[in-house]
């Protein structure tokens, strides 16, 4: 069964556009929305392992240039 997380993303101001566009190129990313709150952007990923969705966050989202800051909360 695969594994999911939902990836809770502040922006920095005016780069919400560029931030979702970067993020619905990653494999793992199954769908992005831009949101109101205290969030800008909610990312939900999927794969085989945890493993693969911390290395998801970490190693391709994190660097995403406009992301100012992440909340990953696993599914259970």
């Amino acid at each position: 069964m695969a594994e999911k997380a939902f990836v809770l993303i502040e922006t920095l101001v005016g780069r919400n556009k560029e931030v979702v566009t970067a993020l619905m190129q990653l494999e793992g990313v199954t769908s992005v929305n831009s949101v109101t709150g205290p969030y800008d952007v909610i990312a939900t990923v999927e794969g085989d392992n945890l493993n693969f969705i911390g290395d998801l966050v970490t190693i391709k989202i994190h660097p995403i240039a406009g992301i100012s800051r992440t909340v990953t909360c696993l599914a259970i």
